[in-house]
């Protein structure tokens, strides 16, 4: 998700465990001697991820039980290694710090696959998505696109690369005379969908994905609308340290399975999110789709 990071904020030690494939199942455990011996002894491989973040994680309403793209990504490329995958709630910003501190194994979190990022870690990319603007219905305020927002308060999840391009946006408002945006930047992206929906801000920036599945689902479809077309569109990616090039690999090679097999495709399915496939799992290319 287009998330940009900073420093390190917190990890709420919320588990929630992905499990291996029933016995008899196609392919299960065929990919596990790819694994780095540790973790296939351990069969578990730690997730950090921001699961505030619907339809690609989130939690059930009312439930601490992991739902989502990602989530459902993660369980079908574990039964191909024999493993499960734990995902663990942490604070977008402070997920590569968390990764690199060795908190974590991977990212699984709607993570863009950016070249700043490149610089730090690894990529398995495996989705494609741009951001897009949420507004409350009927649209009020008269916002198209970003360039609308002049003069305006926008929301945004904390430490995200859409709080970039409302940051950006809201210089070149100012070098046009027509009024900064004032820019509100949450945690979360629910507490800062809260702000759109109290009335605080004349728009919530986020994943298209998400913006598009918030129009669909927030009560019921009545509350709010997404404007203009998807924009940045950007590749997700599966971080996963540099030196851990054995582990990356094994992830690479049932994120392939997965995708060869059908699975993959069903899973976007399921989520309405086929637009965004992208069958080629390739090893930190977030540079070609920028």
């Amino acid at each position: 998700m287009s998330r940009t990071l900073a420093a390190l904020i917190g990890v709420l030690a919320l588990g929630a465990t992905l499990g291996a494939s029933s016995p008899g199942a196609a392919g299960a455990g065929s990919l596990k001697h790819l694994l780095p011996p540790a973790v296939a002894r351990a069969g578990v491989i730690h997730v950090a991820s921001d699961i505030s973040y619907a339809p690609v994680e989130f939690y059930a309403p009312g439930t601490h039980d992991v739902k989502g793209l990602d989530y459902d990504l993660a369980a079908a490329m574990g039964k191909r290694l024999g493993v499960r995958f734990d995902f663990i709630n942490t604070t977008f910003d402070g997920i590569i710090p968390a990764l690199l501190s060795h908190r974590f194994d991977i990212v699984f979190s709607a993570m863009n696959d950016t070249p700043e990022r490149e610089q730090r870690i690894d990529f398995i990319d495996y989705f494609l998505a741009g951001s897009g603007v949420l507004v409350r219905k009927g649209n009020p305020e008269h916002v198209r696109s970003l360039a609308d927002l002049c003069g305006k308060t926008a929301d945004a999840e904390q430490g995200t690369a859409q709080v970039t391009y409302l940051k950006n946006q809201s210089k070149r408002c100012e070098a046009a005379h027509k009024g900064a945006i004032t820019v509100l930047a949450f945690a979360t992206d629910t507490d800062a969908l809260e702000q759109l929906k109290l009335g605080r801000s004349a728009a919530h920036v986020a994943d298209y994905p998400v913006a598009a599945y918030d129009a669909r689902t927030e009560g019921g479809g009545a509350l709010f609308e997404v404007v203009g077309k998807q924009f940045a569109v950007a590749a997700y990616g599966i971080g996963v340290r540099k030196e851990d090039r054995h582990l990356r690999d094994a992830l690479q090679a049932a994120l392939k399975a997965i995708i060869a097999d059908g699975e993959y495709d069903r899973i976007l399915t399921k989520w309405d999110l086929a637009e965004g496939a992208l069958r080629t799992a390739p090893i930190s290319a977030g540079a070609r789709f920028h």
